[in-house]
């Protein structure tokens, strides 16, 4: 390489790390919501492993029951008991306040599609009750309602 392109090729590489480190600090794993979030240290280890939907499903759940209460799932899961959205989430709110997780929504795209579809619509400036219009028209199809 001669010293001409040795000077041309050094300042763009310097360049474009600069750029990229730049870049990368712009991004974050955790993204902003203008709804609260439970923080993931709450959360048992099966739900710490999941992927980052699922994860972000269930600290929507814990942060927000006022909403996920108010929506149905549709993926069957009234059979097993749950009465609404947040029940794919969480069992049981012992009188200490500490939660009992339900594991379901680990392994059902279905719940957490609902969930995740919610926290996008929030962000959207939608209403509960618009979420839970388009969750009746868009999740009826795969089974009943688990609220009465």
């Amino acid at each position: 390489m001669n010293v001409s392109t040795r000077t041309l090729i050094y300042p763009l590489l310097i360049l474009s790390l600069i750029f990229s480190g730049l870049l990368s600090a712009c991004s974050t794993t955790e993204a902003a919501h203008s709804f609260p979030m439970a923080s993931m240290n709450e959360m048992p280890a099966e739900v710490q492993s999941a992927p980052v939907t699922v994860q972000q499903a269930y600290q929507f759940a814990v942060a927000n029951p006022d909403v996920l209460t108010k929506l149905p799932c549709y993926c069957g899961c009234g059979d097993v008991g749950h009465t609404s959205n947040y029940s794919c989430y969480v069992a049981e709110e012992e009188s200490d306040g500490d939660l009992q997780f339900d594991n379901h929504a680990l392994g059902c795209s279905i719940c957490v599609d609902i969930t995740q579809d919610a926290m996008r619509m929030l962000e959207d400036g939608k209403t509960v009750s618009e979420i839970r219009v388009y969750v009746d028209q868009t999740y009826a199809k795969f089974g009943p309602s688990n609220m009465q």
